[in-house]
């Protein structure tokens, strides 16, 4: 128990109290006690990092994800669109509860495979029922779907205009980018899980030990994604929040999400909710469009409609 105590203790003091007080004692205790080193610690908001900066720490980087998965690692600081806003469109109607997107989704964005975590969860709902949290199914059988009495509900972050989660954090560790997405940086968010209290979605997930690509069942190790983004898929640490940011190493590109381009019936769609003749543009002019949790006015960039 005490060990657990000194532990606590020295992870109270955080960045901003070590810049103000300049104390090397501190430095010292609390790189030690965290595991991480000098240069992590003393790194500057993302928002405050100057070119300079970005070029070292995009060098540091690239150097420890390719001494510690054998591979290069490409860590992208790409910045948003001009004059793009982010919207995502998934048709309830067409969905048929494969998970194919859930799975996509791990193997794009380096998601832990020991313990689980799974930024798009897919829940079966009775159609007699309509959408029904209470009795939704997480664990249904994949293997005997499309059942014809249930309709599937996937959810994942709703990227909401007015998001509560940044509200939560104290430390500004989350925050909405110029393109809508909702991101998170991992080098300043210090776990203390507010985000996950605020979200009305469940859409955040926090890391309780160091991410895992080995199978626990098979011992088959994952094929990790080397192409990543600083704000979203590159390799997360243990002890903080992580959640879906639209793939932005793709979606910054040019580049469909993963989970939009595996998906086997066209449910998904995405595009700029700015450009008049895009298909997310279209669908909210034409189609009956379901806000989850509307009343709660979040404003999510996340639409659910029926194509029919």
């Amino acid at each position: 128990m005490s060990e657990i105590k000194d532990k606590t203790k020295k992870m109270e003091v955080s960045r901003r109290d070590f810049i103000k007080t300049g104390a090397l004692v501190t430095t010292a205790a609390v790189v030690g006690g965290c595991g991480i080193s000098k240069e992590e610690f003393l790194q500057q908001h993302f928002k405050e990092l100057t070119q300079e900066d970005v070029k070292n720490i995009k060098k540091r980087l690239e150097t420890e994800y390719e001494k510690e998965f054998g591979k290069k690692f490409s860590v992208s600081f790409k910045e948003p669109i001009p004059q793009t806003l982010f919207g995502y469109g998934l048709d309830i109607s067409r969905c048929i509860g494969c998970r194919r997107c859930v799975y996509a989704c791990v193997d794009e964005n380096n998601l832990s495979i020991d313990p689980q975590i799974h930024w798009i969860q897919v829940l079966e709902m009775e159609k007699s029922k309509g959408v029904n949290f209470h009795h939704a199914n997480l664990h249904y059988d994949r293997e005997k779907v499309p059942d014809d009495d249930h309709f599937y509900l996937p959810v994942a972050c709703q990227q909401c205009e007015n998001p509560p989660c940044v509200k939560a954090c104290p430390v500004e560790a989350t925050w909405k980018e110029k393109d809508g997405i909702v991101v998170v940086d991992y080098n300043w968010c210090i776990g203390c899980r507010n985000c996950m209290a605020a979200c009305p979605y469940g859409a955040r997930h926090f890391n309780w030990k160091k991410p895992s690509y080995i199978d626990p069942k098979t011992k088959k190790k994952s094929e990790l994604n080397e192409d990543t983004h600083y704000l979203g898929n590159r390799p997360r640490p243990q002890g903080i929040v992580d959640k879906c940011t639209f793939c932005v190493q793709r979606t910054r590109e040019g580049k469909y999400p993963a989970c939009v381009e595996i998906c086997p019936v066209g449910a998904r769609k995405f595009g700029n909710l700015l450009d008049p003749d895009s298909e997310i543009s279209y669908i909210l002019k034409n189609k009956r469009v379901l806000i989850l949790k509307e009343e709660l006015n979040t404003q999510p960039k996340f639409f659910y409609f029926y194509a029919t």
